[in-house]
């Protein structure tokens, strides 16, 4: 007798990577997504940055997580013979005094050094501005989100993994050995809806959601420089030449995007001291659940049921490792880790 596939509930960063998890372990699968454009896995800008945040710390467990991460992405590279992922040094500039003092009191960490390439230039100070310094990161990179995505989807639509279409969670039945959805059998469903399941919920509807919007732009601007650029906001050299810039983290949902295009503008003005043009803009909305890097896992009532999400603005670093927990957890009964674990907010 066949074994029911695992229904993903939403093709993003979180449900293609667990995906690609399932498919590595040759488990039936079924994604369904509506293929809409515009959201916010697609047009992230997908950065990799080992040392983040306005305190210059590591990113949260980033040396556990880039390697499971680069590993999925040039695996699928390999497989789709495309690629994705781009390994690009980050140029780190400081735009206050106090960033410098937060710099020096952590340059000399245990681990930190191995981020950090010392003998890196930074940048032309006729270009940008960079009077209070700044650092190289080493291993840093983006992933062309919207590329990978799509990718991704032919793949899995061409071997029948993927279908277009949207789930009500008052359609899904729970039954004691799986889940019933339009008539067809599952053994689970697995959530992974970003911040669409801020709202109406039906299963997980205590999660405290604190999405933030995010305002990405391209821009015109005669550069000649490889590098990521970061000082307040970031600066990526895109595809033929093309830049883009961003982001913006508004937790008010409702701010005009006019605001938040003078708000990027005023950023780039103090990043760039030479002529640049904003020209078209998208905006997301972060999935961000309130004091949690992110959530997994089953629900408590009904371990059929199951979600992925919280991923915030650092979805390409983290899908990749917590998806292969979610299917370890799923397929070989091992315990998630109660930091994650979406049954620890119950």
């Amino acid at each position: 007798m066949a074994v029911p596939p695992i229904l993903i509930v939403g093709g993003g960063l979180a449900g293609t990577a667990l995906g690609w998890s399932l498919h590595e372990r040759d488990v039936p699968f079924l994604i369904l997504d509506p293929n809409e454009a515009g959201t916010c896995s697609k047009i992230a800008a997908g950065l990799v940055t080992p040392i983040t945040g306005k305190r210059v710390k590591p990113s949260w467990r980033v040396e556990e997580l880039l390697p499971v991460a680069l590993r999925l992405y040039r695996t699928v590279e390999k497989l789709l013979s495309a690629e994705f992922y781009h390994e690009r040094p980050l140029v780190r500039l400081f735009k206050e005094p106090r960033e410098v003092e937060w710099w020096r009191g952590r340059a000399g960490a245990t681990g930190l050094e191995q981020w950090v390439d010392a003998n890196a230039p930074l940048v032309d100070s006729s270009l940008f501005h960079s009077e209070f310094g700044g650092f190289v990161q080493r291993q840093a990179g983006w992933l062309d989100t919207a590329a990978y995505l799509e990718a991704s989807r032919v793949f899995f639509a061409k071997i029948g993994t993927w279908r277009q279409g949207v789930i009500v969670e008052d359609e899904v039945e729970t039954l004691d050995h799986g889940i019933r959805w339009h008539g067809e059998d599952f053994s689970h469903v697995v959530f992974c809806r970003g911040a669409e399941q801020r709202t109406g919920s039906r299963f997980f509807s205590w999660l405290k959601f604190d999405c933030a919007r995010g305002v990405i732009a391209s821009l015109r601007v005669n550069l000649q420089e490889s590098r990521i650029i970061n000082r307040g906001c970031w600066l990526l050299p895109h595809t033929m030449g093309h830049w883009r810039a961003g982001s913006t983290y508004e937790f008010d949902l409702t701010t005009p995007m006019e605001t938040s295009i003078t708000d990027l503008h005023g950023k780039l003005s103090l990043l760039l001291r030479i002529p640049f043009e904003i020209g078209g803009t998208q905006a997301g909305i972060r999935p961000i659940i309130k004091h949690r890097q992110l959530v997994l896992g089953r629900h408590p009532a009904h371990p059929r049921v199951c979600l992925f999400n919280g991923l915030g603005s650092k979805g390409v670093l983290r899908a990749p490792f917590f998806a292969k927990m979610l299917a370890e957890h799923l397929l070989d009964d091992k315990p998630l880790e109660p930091v994650v674990d979406v049954r620890a907010n119950d």
